[in-house]
């Protein structure tokens, strides 16, 4: 595992490449943040941003959404796939943040857990995003594949271990927009299929990028 001073030094040129370190899921409100996570399931975040303005312009509150039925709403979410359970968990959701939460989206993980369609995955950026919580980790394909490459974690491709593994070793403070920075990397440098390792700024401190060279 990684020291705490190849961690800092990894964060730190996170920082300096990415220096926003935000989602690049566009919202306004709370629950549209929820919902765009939801869609971005299988989806990439660039076809979600092309579909949401025309959902939230059709249903622009909690309240529009919740009086929808699943089928009024699958025809603007069809383009991201698995449109049918989408539009469901949606709605349900809509219902549920009005009935249990007062129209709120609620700020602890068991809360938003028993929201349908919500996972450990959206749940985290919510903390974290939305709420600002310490500590937060979103593990997406992203970040699991990296931080495994890097040595931060043992290469695990489970979620949950990344996620507990990633806890462990990254400061509280840093861990969401670390997160989102991951992603940005992997999108632009450290592409799945066609990595930049020569091109990479985070050699020095890649496990990856060690073994090949010595190979």
């Amino acid at each position: 595992m990684k020291s705490p001073e190849a961690i800092r030094a990894i964060i730190q040129e996170l920082k300096r490449l990415y220096p926003d370190g935000i989602c690049s899921l566009r919202y306004q409100k709370d629950y549209e943040l929820l919902f765009a996570t939801r869609l971005s399931a299988q989806c990439t975040d660039e076809r979600v941003n092309q579909v949401t303005p025309a959902l939230f312009a059709r249903y622009p509150s909690l309240e529009a959404l919740a009086a929808a039925e699943p089928e009024d709403v699958e025809p603007y979410i069809h383009s991201c796939g698995f449109f049918r359970a989408k539009a469901r968990d949606i709605v349900l959701a809509s219902r549920m943040l009005l009935s249990d939460y007062g129209g709120a989206v609620p700020g602890t993980m068991e809360e938003l857990l028993r929201l349908p369609g919500v996972g450990r995955k959206t749940a985290n950026l919510i903390l974290g995003d939305v709420h600002h919580t310490p500590g937060v980790v979103v593990a997406d394909t992203h970040c699991i594949r990296i931080t495994g490459l890097l040595g931060l974690t043992d290469g695990t491709k489970d979620p949950g271990k990344t996620e507990q593994q990633l806890r462990a070793c990254l400061p509280p403070e840093e861990s969401n927009d670390f997160c989102h920075r991951m992603v940005l990397h992997g999108r632009a440098v450290c592409r799945a299929r066609r990595p930049d390792c020569p091109g990479c700024t985070l050699r020095p401190w890649c496990d990856h990028f060690a073994a090949i060279q010595g190979g």
